[in-house]
């Protein structure tokens, strides 16, 4: 694979309650973790990066593939839930749902666009195999 760009960010405090910052400085916050998982839950912690990253992220994929699709994604949008918990093997594991909305998108073509979305995506390459990706289809 030959890499067109590369994002380098930095943690540090004490993870997930600590301190992130990219290396070009347009993300700088503090971390916490969600009440959930026994923080105060009054800061970004991973998943919601990892979420927002996934979302948009796949709408990008979308809008790509359904131009050689010839179907209009315009006001289309993306909603990622990214949950985490026991793996039963003494470590954590993270499950996604994309919820995808495409009202310009004839409902009988919504899923072609949405698996091929999946298949050009890379957070859906880099998950495939390795995390539960649920993809739902919305109206």
């Amino acid at each position: 694979m030959e890499i067109a760009y590369t994002a380098i960010a930095h943690a540090t405090g004490g993870g997930r309650d600590g301190h992130v910052r990219s290396e070009d400085d347009r993300l700088d916050f503090e971390t916490r973790p969600p009440k959930e998982l026994g923080g105060n839950g009054e800061g970004t912690n991973p998943e919601q990066l990892f979420a927002a990253g996934y979302a948009a992220c796949f709408l990008s994929a979308m809008h790509s593939v359904a131009r050689g699709l010839g179907v209009d994604t315009k006001d289309s949008s993306v909603s990622a839930s990214v949950g985490i918990g026991p793996n039963g093997e003494g470590g954590f594991g993270l499950a996604v749902e994309l919820d995808i909305y495409t009202p310009n998108v004839p409902a009988e073509r919504r899923q072609e666009l949405a698996d091929a979305a999946h298949h050009v995506c890379p957070y859906s390459n880099a998950t495939r195999g390795n995390v539960e990706v649920t993809l739902t289809l919305v109206d």
